[in-house]
């Protein structure tokens, strides 16, 4: 786990780059990478890469990056983890590839050296990485397909900038950073800014699942892999685990592959259990920790109980950290400076990740994904109750939009104003999942932007549009509702929040439950 940077100055046109920026943007990460830091130069300047490390797997200084290949053709910064690094890499072995490192960084440089982009495919993990190909003299760059780990663009037609993280990006002192209409008002329709926008108009979100190449002299070229759709297509490629706990097995063994202690984020949940049970019988004695808010203590939302008998049954060195107000407010100033985009949630994984880190852990296991995967959220009841039922009365031209602005006022008074668009946003599952997980729908934004801005965000985010997509293609209601919230609330909202939270203190989150092998299975 990493902050990767990488700077090309594609066009002739272009002025070669500025040290200072890349080292501005990769020093604005080291709590990302606090074991290490790296740069790379071209020799003309036209290209560099930066890097800041801590070290999971393979701490040795042969796991250091800007890492280049065997020949020097290629050179790559990464931030990830490759969970089925050893079995490509015995598979490019038995190519003729020769290794120098135990890393999983090096697996994927020389699987790009013989396969190309289509590495990408091959790769079961969480990763972004740029690759630099000093002979074809072009930037790839990938991010994996659930979105687990983040990677922003800036391109201003010139030059291409890409990072970690958005303020690393304004760090370097040369972004545009006028407002992004969508991204304001996305956050206050869902909580978070809707990738691929940020707020500032000069910088992007790669998409999860989307390859980048930028060759000297041309325009970017972005390309759309596998995504969470594919996972549930009639044409998805099955898997080769026998049941479903096999699956589950060997996704949480393969994810305590390290060369450092590895322990769980326990709370009272069926998710963060299993992991913990599995673990326990995987990797033997392992570190779990839980948060517990002092003032639930006592009630039945107080979760240290029960994680704390969980913990005995399971042998686990266990920890209860709790947490009060007064300890809000005083990282408050810390937490905000550290989440890099703003968003709604995340402030109790900000605080199980300080929890982690002064038990002295860098990885840690959580149970994020399995309310997506395995149905544990009303929406999956809600959602297509509200299709089939509103679904006839919504065909009707208008109807929705008219009984709305009739019973919003008096809604408003009693209830949530959402219940006066039932009609409206009830005829297609991208509609209906909006109206249950928005926090605003865009008629209630009236009067918090100005009006041009508002319109312009609400076109560039063409939401109903972009949900239905989304889904297009699945055919049960389960998987729609699924696929729904993989895209849309796990990869915008507790991914993302994972991310910055979980880095913020130096500290690696993995997901087991977001995984290529499991949902396949499942």
């Amino acid at each position: 786990m990493c902050g990767i940077a990488a700077i090309f100055a594609y066009h002739p046109d272009a002025p070669g780059v500025d040290p200072g920026e890349l080292i501005a943007i990769r020093d604005h990460m080291a709590a990302r990478g606090p074991d290490g830091s790296g740069e790379w130069f071209s020799p003309d300047h036209r290209v560099a890469l930066g890097h800041r490390r801590l070290s999971i797997i393979d701490l040795s200084a042969a796991g250091a990056q800007p890492m280049p290949g065997a020949d020097g053709r290629y050179r790559i910064v990464f931030n990830g983890e490759i969970y089925n690094h050893r079995e490509l890499r015995r598979e490019l072995e038995a190519l003729g590839r020769v290794f120098r490192s135990q890393c999983d960084t090096e697996v994927i440089l020389e699987g790009y050296a013989v396969w190309g982009a289509d590495v990408v495919g091959r790769l079961r993990g969480m990763f972004a990485f740029a690759i630099w190909d000093s002979l074809q003299h072009e930037l790839f760059a990938a991010r994996d397909p659930f979105g687990i780990k983040p990677l922003y663009v800036a391109d201003d037609g010139k030059t291409l900038r890409v990072a970690s993280q958005v303020k690393a990006l304004l760090a370097g002192g040369k972004i545009d950073c006028a407002p992004e209409p969508a991204g304001h008002v996305g956050f206050f329709i869902w909580g978070n800014v809707p990738a691929p926008f940020t707020l500032y108009r000069g910088i992007r979100n790669l998409p999860a699942g989307t390859t980048l190449l930028v060759k000297r002299g041309a325009s970017p070229e972005y390309k759309t892999g596998a995504g969470v759709k594919e996972f549930f297509s009639p044409k998805a490629g099955s898997s080769t685990a026998a049941s479903l706990a096999g699956a589950l097995q060997d996704s949480v063994a393969h994810h305590l592959i390290a060369d450092v202690p590895v322990g769980v984020f326990l709370s009272a949940g069926l998710d963060s259990t299993t992991l913990a049970a599995l673990a326990t019988q995987v990797g033997g004695r392992l570190k779990t920790v839980t948060l517990g808010f002092r003032e639930f203590r006592g009630t039945p939302s107080d979760e240290t109980v029960r994680a704390e008998e969980i913990a005995r049954l399971y042998g686990t060195d266990h920890q209860t950290v709790w947490v009060t107000a007064s300890d809000f407010a005083e990282e408050r100033e810390r937490l905000f400076n550290a989440m890099d985009q703003p968003s709604m949630d995340g402030v109790n994984t900000y605080f199980v990740s300080l929890a982690a880190q002064r038990a002295g852990l860098k990885v840690a296991l959580s149970g994020l994904g399995g309310d997506e995967l395995f149905g544990g959220y009303p929406s999956f009841r809600d959602v297509p109750q509200l299709v089939h039922r509103a679904r006839p009365l919504a065909a009707i031209p208008g109807l929705g939009k008219f009984l709305r602005k009739a019973a919003g006022p008096a809604f408003s008074a009693f209830t949530s104003p959402k219940y006066a668009s039932l009609l409206e946003y009830g005829g297609s599952f991208g509609a209906a999942y909006l109206l249950r997980r928005a926090l605003n729908l865009p008629w209630e934004l009236e009067g918090f932007f100005d009006r041009e801005f508002l319109n312009q965000g609400l076109e560039r985010l063409d939401l109903v549009n972009r949900l239905n997509d989304s889904i297009s293609g699945i055919a049960s209601d389960l998987n729609r509702v699924s696929v729904l919230e993989m895209s849309w609330y796990m990869r915008q909202q507790l991914l993302r929040d994972a991310d910055w939270a979980g880095m913020a203190h130096s500290l690696e989150i993995r997901v087991p439950l977001v995984d290529v092998e499991l949902t396949r299975t499942v």
